[in-house]
């Protein structure tokens, strides 16, 4: 007596999940492009967030798989707006560190010029016979070398820059200014300390 019953029950309940595999589908290519259109610029400015977005997802499929369609329908729109925030996070992000390498790039402009002025009056004084005694001890062919390789770093870093690439002009004017502090302290030039926005080149 209770078998149809059961049976009936047992199959609308079949009819419910299949008749929610198709927006639970949608939901999760719909979340895929997000993910997939905001990856680019997410993995280098909001890596982490991407990351956990990206674990959602792989819940969402998994489930979807499991045929739990009344679950992905009820968790992919949460993960769906996760996914529609990395644009928007990676974007601030960018717009930040942008910010920080044109500040780095401003200093760095305006001392780097300079000390290469200063390091080339001081070369251009001990090289002078007359000076033959303040010059000893003094390697002026390995600081002309070392001074010159340092003017062929920083036209790189004013090409990128002028090219729009300013995480590379900043680079290379980091490890400019990485080069020429230890040059004139060899040569005993006082240079102005790097701009204190700038951060140093790493070792």
């Amino acid at each position: 007596m209770y078998r149809p019953i059961i049976l009936g029950c047992a199959a609308l309940v079949l009819l419910a999940c299949s008749g929610q595999k198709e927006p639970a589908e949608k939901l999760l290519l719909d979340t895929d492009a997000t993910i997939i259109a905001a990856s680019a610029e997410a993995a280098q400015y909001v890596p982490q967030q991407l990351a956990d977005v990206q674990r959602q997802y792989a819940d969402l499929k998994a489930a979807f798989d499991r045929q739990d369609y009344a679950g992905v329908v009820a968790a992919a729109p949460g993960v769906l707006g996760a996914a529609q925030t990395l644009a928007t996070a990676a974007a601030a992000k960018k717009d930040e560190v942008l910010k920080v390498q044109n500040d780095d790039w401003t200093g760095l402009a305006a001392v780097v010029p300079d000390d290469f002025n200063a390091i080339q009056a001081r070369i251009d004084l001990l090289s002078k016979k007359a000076n033959k005694k303040l010059a000893a001890g003094t390697d002026l062919d390995a600081a002309k070398l070392a001074l010159s390789d340092a003017m062929s770093l920083w036209s790189k870093a004013a090409a990128a820059f002028a090219a729009g690439n300013l995480q590379e002009a900043v680079t290379s004017a980091r490890a400019v200014k990485a080069k020429l502090d230890p040059l004139a302290a060899a040569l005993k030039v006082n240079l102005p300390p790097p701009p204190s926005n700038a951060t140093p080149a790493a070792a």
